[in-house]
């Protein structure tokens, strides 16, 4: 790593977080850096010491890590044990890179909650200004992930239900996630696989006859 590109005016820094969209982001990252021949650097954030992470956390670290040797990217910047808002953290790198491209994924905001607390990617460009971004839809990433058992995804909110959730296809103000619902092919019934983002990270339930099946099948907690 740290060689020197070709276009200095150019430099890239992709923004990482944990789930299966970060590799995907790094992977765009490098193909725009390849083009543009340019430096790239990855950024990831996190309010926990790097000693504290959970077993999950360090593998992408560690995964991220090797990719940035296998790409030979200028830098893999990690940003551990740091309390100040994300988008805080991003625009100081950026200044100190001279960053002119960000690329970062879509945001797990629902829309109700960016209307009620502000978008994300306002409060960067809030904070970073003369520089491109390059938002990836997490849709992409997750319907990548599924494979030829379900139907084409579609959109679809989880509401409460009871002590549980149920599967709904319209937006309301009762909606808690948004995601995307793969049906079981070959089922008249909302049986399959709802995914969607919660605290950064990629989470799955089973849906059985329009509910969430088994609060154990939940890959992370709602």
């Amino acid at each position: 790593m740290g060689k020197v590109k070709g276009r200095m005016d150019e430099s890239i820094l992709v923004c990482v977080y944990y789930g299966p969209n970060g590799e995907r982001l790094i992977r765009r990252g490098h193909k725009m850096a390849s083009i543009m021949d340019c430096p790239m650097y990855i950024l990831t954030v996190d309010a926990l010491p790097f000693d504290e992470f959970d077993a999950e956390k360090s593998e992408y670290v560690e995964r991220w890590k090797e990719l940035s040797e296998e790409l030979d990217v200028e830098e893999f910047i990690i940003r551990d044990n740091d309390k100040r808002p994300s988008a805080k953290v991003i625009a100081e790198v950026a200044h100190k890179h001279n960053i002119t491209q960000i690329i970062i994924g879509q945001t797990a905001q629902s829309r109700w909650e960016e209307i009620t607390k502000g978008s994300f990617m306002n409060v960067l460009l809030r904070e970073i200004t003369f520089v491109d971004f390059h938002v990836v839809s997490v849709d992409r990433a997750i319907k990548e992930e599924v494979d030829g058992i379900f139907e084409k995804g579609v959109r679809a909110y989880l509401v409460k239900d009871g002590d549980g959730f149920r599967i709904k296809f319209t937006l309301s103000k009762d909606a808690q996630y948004e995601g995307i619902f793969f049906k079981e092919i070959g089922t008249d019934f909302n049986n399959g696989i709802f995914k969607f983002m919660a605290n950064s990270k990629m989470c799955n339930v089973h849906i059985t006859d329009d509910q969430v099946a088994d609060p154990s099948t939940i890959t992370c907690k709602l």
